[in-house]
């Protein structure tokens, strides 16, 4: 599969998941229209191939199952992501290896390193065309508006590449931009993240800050953006990593910075610290319609691409939408690095339901008593992904935390809530959240729902409830002369517990 989009959209095709629409469509609110439908069915990854007010194409819904973000990461099985996030582990915390066999694999690790060293095209096909001057216009590219009342045309799926003016180390993040006119747009990011860090920095210096936008590109870099790293180290780097070999970089037109070199769009422009505009209102991750905040102005300046470019975008919403699928890959990622930080932890998941990251889930081997709380702080802390997770709920290992049913079960009898529940007020809080009193400042809620030991309670704790191992034994031996081999045991119907099948 080649490194590009155009790549991955041939893969898909020839796996039956990509579907080409030839029918006329508009980019305002029709195309999120039919994509919303078809990822909320699981359906395949779509091309427009006739947008209106465009000559471009649009692809969207491409990594709308785990399977595609596996497949866009060269991978088959889900399961292959945490051998990946070991791997990202051992990069971020690397401890000297004390027997010949870690020896081996740290050996290995840095070969891949060497292997996913970024490389330079100086014949990039991002720069196949050129567009400067008064022939820049913003408008000929079809970005899509998803909600009646979003309040314009948004780019959402991105790499947004600027770099620290002191270090030199870029940054590559996936923020939300708006178009405001024919040559600029604003660029709606956290102060925490990269590029507003760059931007603060670019302002002490009185300098303004350069700023490149790939479209169209290889999904697999969407993962390496999205992905945790040490702020010391490249995302091209990681993506290399991913891909098993380094990215094709090329140095912008106009810029001094790198932009991965098969990217179907390139734009280039700088931002003048302190120039903002009104952004917003959009339909966020949340599920409702975010507020209006000043955000900086980027001033376009340089427009290159592929000859015949496709467009590709995505959109945000109350889950299932394509960045739940990718949050849910990236749980996968996370999973081993987060046991490397807080090595207490068994695993975690992060419920697509609870938007990814408002709610985690993580079982411990508890041995000793405020275990839970003390890892409920540390996972807080172990990453900046989880700054604003506003709940986070501690079982012992033996509960399946991807089970509903088995987790509702341990908050219901083993929490006290005047024991067991603690909260911490007034934390940084993401600013998308109405549920917070102040936006930007909200608390956040630890529950204990693990087995008690002295002197967390001053009685015993009941035996827990199981077969005799015997019996069942038998019963397993025994079970086609019951006359119930037909019986499919490993599927739950959910109406015995109060669930609509298909709701």
């Amino acid at each position: 599969m080649a490194r590009d989009l155009r790549g991955f959209l041939q893969f898909l095709e020839q796996r039956g998941q990509l579907r080409r629409i030839s029918t006329p469509v508009d980019p305002d609110l029709e195309i999120a229209e039919i994509s919303n439908r078809v990822l909320q069915a699981g359906g395949p990854a779509l091309l427009f191939e006739n947008v209106k007010g465009s000559d471009y194409p649009v692809a969207i819904n491409c990594l709308g199952t785990e399977e595609r973000v596996c497949w866009a990461m060269n991978m088959e099985k889900p399961a292959e992501l945490e051998t990946l996030g070991a791997k990202l582990g051992m990069l971020q915390q690397p401890k000297p290896p004390k027997k010949i066999s870690q020896a081996i694999e740290f050996g290995k690790l840095l070969f891949d390193v060497l292997k996913a060293k970024p490389g330079r095209n100086f014949f990039p096909p991002c720069q196949e065309v050129i567009v400067e001057g008064d022939n820049l216009d913003l408008n000929k590219i079809p970005m899509i508006r998803p909600y009646p009342g979003d309040a314009g045309r948004i780019i959402t799926l991105g790499l947004v590449i600027t770099k620290d003016c002191e270090t030199g180390i870029p940054n590559v993040g996936v923020y939300r931009l708006q178009l405001q006119s024919s040559t600029t747009m604003t660029v709606h990011w956290l102060s925490v993240r990269g590029g507003a860090r760059h931007l603060r920095k670019a302002a002490q210096q009185g300098k303004k800050l350069e700023i490149a936008i790939a479209l169209g590109i290889d999904p697999l870099l969407i993962m390496a953006a999205a992905t945790p790293i040490p702020v010391d180290l490249s995302e091209w780097l990681f993506a290399g990593l991913y891909g098993g070999s380094g990215v094709a970089l090329a140095k912008c037109k106009t810029l001094d910075l790198e932009v991965p070199a098969d990217a179907e769009f390139i734009l280039e422009g700088t931002i003048t610290p302190g120039e903002m505009l009104s952004d917003g209102p959009f339909g966020d991750h949340m599920g409702y319609y975010g507020g209006v905040e000043d955000s900086p102005l980027i001033r376009f300046h340089c427009l290159t691409h592929r000859k015949d470019p496709i467009y590709s975008t995505t959109f945000s919403g109350r889950p299932p939408k394509e960045e739940a699928i990718i949050a849910i890959a990236l749980n996968r990622i996370y999973t081993p690095i987060l046991r490397q930080q807080v090595s207490e932890i068994t695993d975690f998941f992060l419920p697509m339901e609870a938007l990814s990251y408002k709610a985690a889930i993580i079982s411990i081997d508890k041995a000793y008593p405020g275990q839970a709380r003390r890892a409920a702080l540390a996972f807080w802390s172990a990453l900046p992904q989880f700054t604003y997770t506003k709940f986070v709920i501690v079982v012992d290992k033996e509960i399946n935390i991807r089970d509903p049913r088995q987790v509702v079960w341990a908050i219901s009898s083993k929490v006290d809530p005047s024991r067991d529940v603690f909260i911490l007020p007034n934390t940084p809080f993401d600013t998308l959240d109405f549920a917070s009193e102040k936006i930007g400042l909200g608390g956040r809620m630890g529950i204990d729902a693990t087995t008690k030991i002295p002197p967390e309670t001053e009685h015993e704790w009941g035996e827990a409830l199981e077969s005799d191992p015997e019996v069942a034994s038998m019963v397993d031996r025994r079970w086609a002369e019951y006359g119930l081999a037909d019986l499919n045991l490993d599927e739950v119907n959910p109406n015995l517990f109060g669930y609509e099948i298909g709701s």
